[in-house]
């Protein structure tokens, strides 16, 4: 059991989905929040660290910052303080191992891909948020009869060094849209009543549909934000199963699809991973979330899937203690449930590094081409 934890980590792993550190210093309200997938205020009469996030920082990364496992928020943070938020940032990212973070730059207000790439001495791959860019377009004074092309154009440009795209239709809609690609002379419809607004917040149903299309023409692989999130979403319409016809329609594409998270619909994704060539999941976001018991949702994500589909990912934002517990608490629950395995006699332990290998970077590699 001790060789295969060593083992497992050992390896660099691929983050195929995260997102940049917030650079600064960050005051307890501030920190507690990024603790959360809730956008709303922490109440005064609780603390995120009582949850089993908090209780999993105080856990595996206070030793990184040189205090004893368990350490008090009160300890945890004066030394958070104390170091400073880019020696902080550097030590968390440097422990978690990952060889290469794949950084989904639609959120904005983290560091970036040169800064990434600076802040852990790793590679830093770029993965484009298609309604982002679509609106850019927007913002730029576009007329609607331009806008299908333009945006074409833009994508293309945008996507020119990334290696993916990433769509939040689950966020914006939901996944029960028409899964036919839209023409441009609808697209062209909506995008007046739209552009005039001004909001440039896009939400009406067409235009992500045009969005994702396009990425599906633009052919990069493209990740899918599923199930658990923040309140912007509706929980019960980002069921992956909603996807179905949309993935039965991008099948002849030949696109790979990538579902985001997952929980607690990771079953769901298990099972269109195993039925279409082209999807893949991970259960990231969900692996910090429930700290303690990850072990469990990671095992969950093993039952169906052919482990050629399943891939690694933190889905961190904010804080680098995020970046660092997806790949520690991966790593944790991976070595018991493989060590059961081999112990039960049920696999060997070649065959256990093999798939840790495959989940935690080559699949990763295979599908957005890093090899």
């Amino acid at each position: 059991m001790e060789s295969l934890e060593a083992e497992i980590a050992g390896i660099a792993l691929v983050d195929h989905h995260v997102h940049g550190v917030v650079p600064g210093e960050v005051d307890r309200g501030e920190f507690e929040g990024l603790l959360t997938e809730s956008d709303r205020a922490v109440p005064g009469w609780m603390t995120q660290f009582d949850s089993p996030l908090g209780f999993a920082v105080r856990r595996w990364c206070a030793p990184v910052l040189g205090l004893p496992p368990h350490a008090s928020p009160e300890e945890y943070l004066t030394a958070r303080e104390s170091l400073g938020s880019g020696e902080v940032t550097r030590r968390l990212l440097s422990a978690s191992g990952v060889g290469r973070f794949l950084l989904e730059t639609g959120l904005g207000a983290g560091l970036g891909v040169a800064e990434m790439a600076e802040a852990s001495g790793k590679p830093v791959h770029e993965v484009v948020r298609l309604e982002s860019v679509l609106e850019e377009v927007a913002r730029s004074g576009v007329p609607a009869a331009e806008l299908p092309s333009r945006f074409r154009e833009a994508l293309a440009v945008r996507s020119a060094d990334a290696v993916g795209l990433k769509s939040i239709i689950a966020y914006r809609h939901g996944f029960d849209f028409d899964p036919e690609p839209p023409g441009d002379a609808e697209v062209v419809r909506a995008a007046g009543p739209w552009l005039r607004d001004g909001g440039f917040r896009v939400s009406d149903p067409v235009l992500l549909r045009f969005a994702l299309w396009a990425g599906v023409e633009r052919g990069l692989p493209i990740q899918l934000h599923t199930a658990y999130g923040d309140p912007d979403l509706e929980l019960h319409r980002c069921d992956p199963l909603l996807l179905t016809r949309f993935i039965k329609n991008v099948e002849p594409r030949g696109v790979d699809l990538l579902l985001l998270h997952c929980y607690p619909f990771h079953r769901n994704a298990a099972y269109l991973a195993q039925v279409f060539p082209h999807v893949h999941f991970d259960v990231g976001l969900a692996i910090n979330h429930t700290g303690a018991r990850s072990e469990a949702v990671i095992a969950e994500s093993l039952e169906l899937a052919p482990f050629a589909k399943v891939l690694y990912s933190s889905d961190a934002w904010g804080l680098p203690e995020l970046h660092h517990l997806g790949a520690v608490l991966w790593r944790r629950g991976m070595s018991r449930i493989l060590g059961h395995h081999v112990e039960s006699g049920d696999w060997t332990a070649e065959d256990v590094l093999r798939i840790a290998r495959m989940i935690g970077r080559d699949n990763a590699e295979r599908v957005y081409g890093l090899r």
